[in-house]
């Protein structure tokens, strides 16, 4: 998703980086000048979603850490998620630095590092998702069948979010090797250098992060909230209808407010992923134009991920008011 040389021509073993609709070669002409609203438009709304990102997400962090009774397996969940979205909106002014000054002052070990962070931030939040999808899964269909789910704790929840940690640093860690500062049309720019054939280790990297960052996540979860209705469907309404009803309710409401945002933010990079593999589209203005439109998608996830899994729920708002109220105390 970063892209500090956002479609641009690459040097001679150079790869554009981020969800643009294509990826120059390095015959590429140099590239056209932003039009003055976009100039202006897109640091603004990337400072936009830096605050509110960053003060959501303090929120959250704030409640889940504070308050003794949001400490749920489900929280921890939310705790994780919220930490890889502040993680990502810390950094993200380098971002909008970037784009200002149009090459990358920062050296290689910064470049390195927030390649990394952006990319923690786009698996990780797909993974935590589908954790949480699981875990709501066993959690509702145990309610409606008034059963627990066992081995169900908060000490189970931490090793899982630790192996989630795991699994995605393994997976990033190819990021990390490859990016590097490379100079570009005169420009020093943080970029994926590859190997040759540089073509095809740029189309295996974007296959890459729209399989595991995309297609295999967002399937399981469809997967396990489809099952997980029709299972409902099928059970019979006994002494317990009011819970299965209150239980189709939110998981009806959970699918579509999850899947909904998720879609939204992450369809059209990863949509843009198949037409870069597909197309050679040319750089112009609209397409440009599209390309930033589509990154400020992917980055608006990190500040609405606390407005839909926290600030939706009337416990944290009490947790958080008491918070503020004993802070606001003498």
């Amino acid at each position: 998703m970063y892209n500090v040389s956002f479609l641009e021509p690459g040097g001679a073993n150079a790869s554009c980086w981020g969800p643009g609709l294509g990826c120059p070669n390095a015959t590429s002409p140099a590239p056209l000048p932003l039009p003055q609203s976009l100039a202006v438009a897109v640091p603004v709304v990337y400072a936009v979603i830096c605050v509110v990102g960053l003060a959501g997400n303090s929120a959250v962090l704030y409640v889940l850490l504070r308050a003794p009774r949001m400490k749920t397996v489900t929280n921890l969940f939310i705790l994780n998620l919220a930490i890889a979205d502040e993680l990502f909106t810390l950094v993200l002014p380098i971002n909008i630095a970037d784009f200002l000054l149009r090459q990358w002052p920062f050296g290689e070990l910064m470049c390195k590092f927030i390649v990394v962070i952006d990319q923690y931030n786009t698996f990780s939040s797909l993974y935590f998702l589908t954790v949480m999808s699981v875990d709501r899964y066993l959690v509702v269909l145990a309610t409606a069948e008034s059963r627990r789910v066992a081995g169900r704790t908060y000490a189970a929840a931490r090793a899982v979010s630790l192996a989630v940690w795991g699994l995605v640093t393994l997976v990033v860690l190819p990021f990390a090797v490859f990016a590097r500062l490379d100079e570009e049309q005169g420009r020093r720019q943080c970029v994926l250098v590859f190997p040759q054939p540089e073509a095809f280790w740029w189309r295996a990297s974007r296959l890459y992060t729209f399989v595991l960052g995309f297609a295999i996540p967002v399937s399981t979860i469809c997967a396990l909230y489809i099952t997980l209705l029709c299972r409902l469907r099928a059970i019979r309404l006994d002494s317990h209808a009011k819970a299965l009803d209150r239980a189709k309710k939110r998981v009806t409401f959970l699918v579509v407010a999850i899947l909904a945002v998720c879609l939204l933010c992450w369809t059209p990079y990863h949509l843009s992923t198949v037409v870069a593999l597909t197309t050679d589209l040319p750089q112009t203005p609209l397409v440009i134009a599209i390309s930033y439109f589509i990154t400020s998608l992917s980055y608006a996830n990190s500040c609405l991920n606390p407005f839909l899994y926290a600030f939706l729920d009337d416990s944290f708002r009490k947790s958080l008011r008491q918070l503020m109220v004993c802070r606001a105390d003498p």
